[in-house]
Order: C-alpha cells, then sequence, then structure tokens
C-alpha cells in the first residue's frame, strides 16, 4: 500500500453565506466519504480542514511576509485527506468520492523520504 495525498480545492465564496444546515450536510458527507474508504480497502492516515485564505501568511524567498495565500485563484485549498491506497487507479478511485462541492479534488502520490522519486 502506497500513500496519496487528497487535496481539497474549493471557492470560499461556496461556504461564505452557508446556512447551519448546509455545513451539518457537507461535514455527514465527509463522514460518509471516511466509511467509504475503508469499505474500499483503502485507509485514512490523516487530514484537515484549513481555516479561510484570508488567514493565511505566505513567507516568499528571502524571509518577505505578504498576507494571504501564495496565488490567487478562484479555488482556495481547504483541506486535505492522506489516504492509503493499492495504487494510484485505488487513490482516484477514493478521491472521486470525497466531497468538494464548490470546487475539485486533486490525488498526488505522497513521496517516500528515503529514494528521490524525481
Amino acid at each position: 500500500m502506497a500513500k496519496y495525498a487528497i487535496l481539497i480545492y474549493e471557492d470560499p465564496d461556496f461556504y461564505a453565506t452557508m446556512s447551519p444546515e448546509a455545513w451539518g450536510a457537507v461535514i455527514d458527507a465527509h463522514d460518509t466519504f471516511t466509511k467509504q474508504v475503508a469499505e474500499l480497502g483503502g485507509s485514512i492516515e490523516g487530514g484537515a480542514a484549513l481555516a479561510s485564505t484570508t488567514t493565511a501568511t505566505t513567507i516568499k524567498a528571502g524571509g518577505t511576509l505578504t498576507d494571504g495565500p501564495f496565488v490567487e485563484t478562484k479555488e482556495a485549498f481547504g483541506g486535505f485527506y492522506v489516504v492509503e491506497a493499492r495504487d494510484l487507479d485505488h487513490a482516484v478511485e477514493i478521491g472521486k468520492l470525497c466531497p468538494a462541492p464548490g470546487g475539485g479534488v486533486e490525488v498526488r502520490p505522497i513521496v517516500d523520504p528515503t529514494a528521490n522519486p524525481f
């Protein structure tokens, strides 16, 4: 089994006016996702939701600090899961189940630090 990151990118404005009931539905969808991962034979090794991009601080080369995310985009990196899957195809199958109602997800292998993957 290998580890993969499922990176969640969404439009932050999608959540700005969300009702408490709609937020609860998003949380329920993620709870369902975590159960589906196990049903598919994978496992979740970690993950987290990230605070709004308005809380981000970017540190650029030379140590220059700027408020906000590194790049300006409509969709922002909003959270992630680390899953263990048989291979990339299995990780993509899992990733397709990940809720991202305001955007989409990216699946990327996690680098084994004992080998240079590049």
